[in-house]
């Protein structure tokens, strides 16, 4: 079931009868809102694929919903098909153990050269770029896509995602969060007071847009991750004026450089915490030198709407995969299962307790390795009969086996950034952690009153029997 670029994807995903084809749409506000309408507190919600868009011609399209089912899921990061939630999350710890990576290769050309524009011949508004929702500042062409750097001094490349917006033909916004690996090598062009040369792709394969959203370890390229993940090299063709490396069968991508003495407001945008928290601001401008795209290009979009409490996201799996491992390699045993909520803002751990001080020791870890720290909220553990991917279940042990006075901790001062919504605009960049402790005390653990449950054995084959009777 593996695929060469996001036109085999989207063929395999319409084959397993995941993704619908709306023709008609008006860029703007229409496909926004048709967006949050078919995926919104729905599982395994569709791809949707916007052909015949209003004012432009068709095959210039948008796909949307890329991860919002685990079938989708398992196909983009190149597992069976069938796989179960814990399954993937374990699948994805294995690699994290293994760091499997295999390098880009150069090739002459590709799919990505079939169209090249330079100078007064660039217009990023030739592309359907949608206006999402009415308070954005503009139209956003980079939500599901990738952004390409490299490191001045050591020399390693980057690739990340960071909003962009158009402004116009040939000029753009982009928003890197403090902290970020492209935001560290962009300040590094800045203080030698030089441009930084940046590769933008709006339609990607959506392995690369996954891993580029990803806490890689800093100096580890994503390129190398991605191909270690397919078992083959990702093609790129190195750029003729950034000489950074272009994905070979990206949809559409440009060169350009983002200028440390040039700026232009950029925003408001619909993010990922449900809020315009980050406003409107001056960023840097990035100005367009080539632009290249496919025939029948196709932009690949991941729109921020309000978060649901669905740990089986795409991004909370990933996430909570992530934390375990990190967790486990600061040294902290017995860690069952990890759950991530509201895209970073709750983390939960269940862990066997095995010592004095060890549900506090996981979720301070938790609460500051790199998976976890950026813009985290809370960190909840819990003993290892609660079952972290049911927000009920957690929800009963911190109600039933907390009390706050004894159950919780803050922590001040941790890494936030400028999209939190509660820190206000002049405190931006630090926030406040909570860590709850709701697992039962250790030191009276084994006289904790007993809960009324269902052993899972006899939940797993009641299920198997009564299945059809049920839920059908």
């Amino acid at each position: 079931m593996s695929y060469k670029d996001v036109r085999e994807w989207i063929q395999q995903v319409q084959a397993m009868g995941e993704l619908k084809v709306i023709e008609g749409a008006d860029w703007n506000l229409e496909i926004g809102a048709l967006c949050v309408l078919a995926s919104k507190h729905k599982e395994n919600s569709p791809a949707l694929l916007f052909d015949r868009i209003k004012d432009y011609p068709a095959g210039y399209r948008i796909l949307v919903g890329f991860f919002e089912s685990l079938r989708r899921l398992a196909l983009t990061t190149n597992l069976p098909l069938d796989i179960t939630r814990e399954r993937f999350v374990q699948a994805c710890r294995e690699r994290l153990a293994k760091q499997p990576a295999i390098p880009p290769v150069k090739v002459s050309s590709g799919p990505v050269m079939e169209n090249i524009y330079k100078g007064d011949d660039i217009d990023l508004f030739k592309f359907p770029v949608p206006f999402w929702q009415q308070r954005d500042g503009g139209r956003y062409i980079g939500t599901g896509h990738v952004v390409i750097t490299r490191d001045p001094d050591e020399g390693w490349v980057n690739v990340g995602c960071y909003r962009t917006m158009v402004h116009d033909r040939n000029t753009m916004g982009m928003n890197i969060s403090p902290g970020k690996h492209g935001r560290i090598q962009r300040q590094k062009y800045f203080d030698k007071g030089k441009p930084c040369p940046v590769v933008a792709c709006f339609g990607v394969d959506p392995l690369l847009h996954m891993i580029a959203t990803r806490p890689e370890p800093y100096g580890r390229c994503e390129f190398d991750a991605v191909g270690g993940i397919k078992g083959e090299p990702v093609e790129v063709i190195e750029g003729e004026v950034t000489g950074l490396p272009i994905p070979a069968y990206a949809e559409i991508a440009v060169e350009a450089e983002i200028f440390p003495d040039q700026g232009k407001e950029e925003g408001p945008f619909s993010e990922w915490t449900g809020y315009y928290a980050s406003g409107e601001k001056m960023e840097p401008l990035v100005k367009v030198y080539r632009l290249y795209h496919r025939n029948d290009p196709i932009i690949t979009a991941s729109p921020e709407f309000r978060a649901t409490a669905r740990a089986e996201q795409c991004y909370e799996m990933l996430r909570a995969a992530y934390i375990h491992d990190q967790v486990e390699k600061a040294g902290v045993p017995d860690v069952k299962a990890v759950a991530s909520y509201f895209r970073r803002f709750l983390t939960v751990v269940s862990i066997r307790q095995r010592y004095p001080g060890h549900a506090r020791q996981t979720a301070l870890v938790a609460s500051q390795c790199q998976g976890g720290a950026y813009l985290g909220r809370y960190v909840v553990v819990v003993d290892d009969d609660i079952d972290v991917y049911d927000i009920n279940d957690v929800l009963w042990a911190m109600c039933s086996r907390s009390d706050p006075v004894d159950a919780v901790e803050i922590i001040r001062r941790a890494w936030s950034g400028p999209l939190d919504p509660i820190i206000p605009k002049e405190c931006k960049g630090f926030s406040s952690r909570m860590i709850i402790d709701a697992c039962r005390p250790f030191e009276w653990r084994d006289k904790f009153p007993p809960a009324a449950e269902i052993s899972r054995d006899l939940q797993n084959s009641l299920l198997v029997k009564w299945k059809k009777e049920l839920f059908s």
